[in-house]
Protein backbone atom coordinates (compact mmCIF):
# COMPACT_ATOMS: atom_id res chain seq x y z
CA UNK A 1 0.00 0.00 0.00
CA UNK A 2 2.93 2.25 1.38
CA UNK A 3 4.55 1.71 -2.87
CA UNK A 4 1.24 2.21 -4.03
CA UNK A 5 0.96 5.97 -2.50
CA UNK A 6 4.46 6.83 -3.01
CA UNK A 7 4.36 5.69 -6.72
CA UNK A 8 0.75 7.93 -7.06
CA UNK A 9 2.69 10.87 -5.44
CA UNK A 10 5.93 10.46 -7.98
CA UNK A 11 2.97 10.48 -10.49
CA UNK A 12 1.71 13.63 -9.90
CA UNK A 13 4.96 15.80 -8.95
CA UNK A 14 5.71 14.52 -12.80
CA UNK A 15 2.51 15.55 -13.75
CA UNK A 16 2.49 18.52 -12.81
CA UNK A 17 6.03 19.49 -13.37
CA UNK A 18 5.24 18.49 -17.65
CA UNK A 19 2.33 20.98 -17.29
CA UNK A 20 4.08 24.06 -15.97
CA UNK A 21 6.69 23.07 -19.19
CA UNK A 22 3.51 23.27 -21.54
CA UNK A 23 2.18 26.86 -21.11
CA UNK A 24 -0.83 27.82 -22.77
CA UNK A 25 0.10 29.58 -25.99
CA UNK A 26 -0.97 34.14 -25.64
CA UNK A 27 -0.93 36.46 -28.14
CA UNK A 28 0.15 40.03 -27.10
CA UNK A 29 -0.87 43.31 -29.80
CA UNK A 30 1.24 45.91 -28.47
CA UNK A 31 -0.62 49.32 -27.77
CA UNK A 32 0.33 51.93 -30.34
CA UNK A 33 1.30 54.60 -27.24
CA UNK A 34 4.07 52.21 -25.98
CA UNK A 35 7.49 53.69 -26.01
CA UNK A 36 9.55 51.18 -24.93
CA UNK A 37 11.73 49.46 -28.01
CA UNK A 38 9.24 46.88 -29.07
CA UNK A 39 11.76 45.11 -30.50
CA UNK A 40 13.57 44.60 -26.93
CA UNK A 41 9.80 43.91 -25.78
CA UNK A 42 9.95 41.01 -28.27
CA UNK A 43 13.20 39.82 -27.66
CA UNK A 44 12.69 39.76 -23.86
CA UNK A 45 9.44 37.67 -24.38
CA UNK A 46 10.97 35.07 -26.45
CA UNK A 47 13.54 34.46 -24.02
CA UNK A 48 11.47 34.38 -20.91
CA UNK A 49 8.41 33.84 -22.25
CA UNK A 50 8.14 31.23 -25.13
CA UNK A 51 4.37 30.61 -24.98
CA UNK A 52 3.61 34.56 -25.96
CA UNK A 53 4.00 35.56 -29.21
CA UNK A 54 2.85 39.08 -31.14
CA UNK A 55 0.56 40.34 -33.14
CA UNK A 56 -0.69 43.54 -34.91
CA UNK A 57 -4.43 42.35 -34.94
CA UNK A 58 -5.97 43.35 -31.68
CA UNK A 59 -9.24 41.05 -32.81
CA UNK A 60 -6.80 38.12 -32.81
CA UNK A 61 -4.93 38.46 -29.56
CA UNK A 62 -5.44 37.68 -25.90
CA UNK A 63 -4.47 40.72 -24.17
CA UNK A 64 -2.80 43.90 -25.30
CA UNK A 65 0.07 45.56 -23.88
CA UNK A 66 0.89 49.12 -23.05
CA UNK A 67 4.97 49.03 -22.73
CA UNK A 68 6.39 52.46 -21.94
CA UNK A 69 9.27 53.93 -20.03
CA UNK A 70 13.33 54.14 -21.09
CA UNK A 71 15.78 52.53 -19.56
CA UNK A 72 15.93 52.95 -15.44
CA UNK A 73 11.96 53.15 -15.62
CA UNK A 74 9.50 50.88 -17.23
CA UNK A 75 5.93 50.85 -16.87
CA UNK A 76 4.24 47.94 -18.26
CA UNK A 77 0.19 47.13 -18.30
CA UNK A 78 -1.65 44.79 -19.06
CA UNK A 79 -5.01 45.20 -20.67
CA UNK A 80 -7.73 42.62 -21.63
CA UNK A 81 -10.40 42.31 -23.85
CA UNK A 82 -13.25 45.30 -22.94
CA UNK A 83 -10.45 47.60 -21.82
CA UNK A 84 -9.85 46.55 -18.19
CA UNK A 85 -6.37 47.31 -16.90
CA UNK A 86 -5.51 43.91 -15.45
CA UNK A 87 -2.22 44.48 -14.19
CA UNK A 88 0.64 46.87 -13.73
CA UNK A 89 4.22 46.58 -13.04
CA UNK A 90 7.17 49.76 -12.41
CA UNK A 91 10.58 48.27 -12.76
CA UNK A 92 14.11 49.53 -13.42
CA UNK A 93 15.15 46.81 -15.89
CA UNK A 94 12.75 45.93 -19.11
CA UNK A 95 13.86 42.17 -18.40
CA UNK A 96 12.33 42.48 -15.00
CA UNK A 97 9.15 43.79 -16.63
CA UNK A 98 9.18 41.37 -18.82
CA UNK A 99 9.53 38.85 -16.60
CA UNK A 100 6.80 40.05 -14.24
CA UNK A 101 3.81 40.41 -17.19
CA UNK A 102 4.89 36.60 -17.98
CA UNK A 103 4.56 35.33 -14.84
CA UNK A 104 1.26 37.30 -14.72
CA UNK A 105 0.38 35.98 -17.92
CA UNK A 106 1.12 32.35 -16.83
CA UNK A 107 -0.74 32.11 -13.58
CA UNK A 108 -4.36 33.18 -15.16
CA UNK A 109 -6.64 30.28 -15.70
Amino acid sequence: MKTFILGVAAFLCVAGAAMDAQQRPLKLVMARQSTAPPVDVMKDFSERCPNVSFTTNERRSDYMLYAGGWSGEYRFMVIGKGGDTLYVTKTVLLSNAVKDVCRFLNTRP
